[in-house]
Order: C-alpha cells, then structure tokens, then sequence
C-alpha cells in the first residue's frame, strides 16, 4: 500500500487506529479535561455525566479523519459553531480545549507528526467556536445599545 499523507481519504483515521482508537483517544481527552486545572473552566460546561459528550465527540472525530460518518448518522448535520455558540469560549477555553487534546494524543503515543497534525486542524473549528460566540457577543451588545432585544436559540429574548 502507498503512503498517504494525513486528510488524504481515511489516512488520518486509518493513523488514529480507526473507530475504537478515536473512541479510546476521546475517553483520555475527557479524562484530562477533568483532572488538569487549565480545564476547569471548560469541564464546567459539560455535564456531570460524559458519556453522550464521549459519543458525539468520538462520532464527530470518526467522519471528520475520513473514517465512517457516526455523527450524522446518529446526531443529524454536524454545526460545531452553531451548536457552541451559546457558551464563553474565548481564547483561553479554546486553548484548554487544545492542551486536553493534546494530552490525550501524547497519552495514546502517536507519532508527533500525527500529533502536529490534529492539532493544527483542531484549531480550525476550536477557533471557529471562538469567533462565532465573539460574533454573538459583539451582537448582543449592538444591540442592547441600540434598544433591540436577540431571541435566542430557545426563543427567549436578551
């Protein structure tokens, strides 16, 4: 078999170890963010009980390397900045988020270019969390000064 670099096809999936890899890889990222203290701010969004938070995550891991689409075919249409919007991610709780990654990648013993790799496309929708909740922010607060109220997801007014 040729090599394939990572994001070609399944390459990045096939580099995790497939569906139960990623799974095991999301299970010590979620152990980190509950035992590092630069976490606690971001393990205090998530509920006490992890484990749809481990499914949606390791689903969304599986598709997004090239591997078997689970999220869609559980979840429906994946919109990670649509679905975090309501929450404070800023940079600090975007980086957190990174550095538990990061852990877990160190943990499951990659090999550092595949490390590199997840990491620097992690940032991407890490990032466009952050952006999209910055946008709300700065909305909310155009339009308090200008009097008008924004329904929110849920239909309540702010």
């Amino acid at each position: 078999m040729a090599f394939r670099n990572y994001g070609d096809g399944d390459a990045t999936h096939q580099a995790l170890g497939g569906v139960d890899e990623i799974r095991r890889l999301v299970e010590l990222f979620y152990e980190e963010m509950d035992t590092l203290p630069e976490a606690a701010t971001i393990r205090a969004l998530h509920p006490s009980d992890l484990e749809v938070s481990i499914d949606k995550l390791a689903r969304f891991l599986s598709g997004w390397t090239g591997g078997p689409r689970l999220y869609a075919e559980k979840y429906g249409p994946i919109r990670i900045p649509v679905f975090h919007q309501h929450l404070p991610v800023g940079e600090e709780e975007r980086d957190a988020w990174l550095l538990c990654m990061e852990r877990a990648l160190d943990r499951m013993g990659y090999p550092d270019d595949l490390k590199a790799y997840m990491l620097r496309e992690l940032f991407v929708p890490a990032e466009r969390i952050r952006m999209r909740v910055e946008e709300r922010k700065r909305a909310r607060q155009g339009a308090a000064a200008s009097g008008l109220a924004i329904e929110t997801a849920s239909g309540e007014e702010r």
